[in-house]
């Protein structure tokens, strides 16, 4: 599946890339972060996601972990190891619900934060200032 690049510039300084294969959810979390100012790449699945790193290596990196083909896990652990000083958050619907991955072994695996789905906006927004800072003007 391609890759989108929408409206800014793929290598600004706050360039977030999404992977995420619920188009709504990918959706949605591409307008939150481009409303608040930062420039948005998407890509569908993990290796579509991959393929948009060795691109242009993006400022932060959100990905579900329950991907189809390449999952999030694997998104995370080949980052990490390719390309450490990305921040990554990792998202899941599974977090709290005692099946899969929790939140905490996402971090020990490299995420720098991790969002139960399904989560607010502010709370995404938060994390991303957090790891990047407010984008530019």
């Amino acid at each position: 599946m391609p890759v989108s690049t929408t409206e800014m510039n793929a290598t600004t300084a706050t360039d977030i890339l999404v992977i995420e294969d619920d188009a709504v959810m990918r959706e949605a979390i591409g307008e939150w972060l481009q409303a608040a100012g930062y420039g948005v790449r998407t890509a569908a699945d993990g290796h579509a996601g991959l393929a948009a790193v060795k691109l242009a290596a993006p400022a932060l990196v959100v990905t579900d972990i329950y991907l189809p083909g390449t999952s999030g896990v694997a998104v995370i652990a080949e980052l990490k190891q390719g390309y450490p000083g990305i921040p990554i958050i990792a998202i899941s619907g599974l977090f709290n619900t005692g099946h899969g991955i929790t939140a905490d072994s996402a971090i020990a695996l490299g995420a720098a934060r991790a969002l139960a789905k399904p989560f607010r906006r502010g709370d995404l927004l938060r994390a991303v200032a957090d790891l990047l800072g407010s984008p530019g003007p």
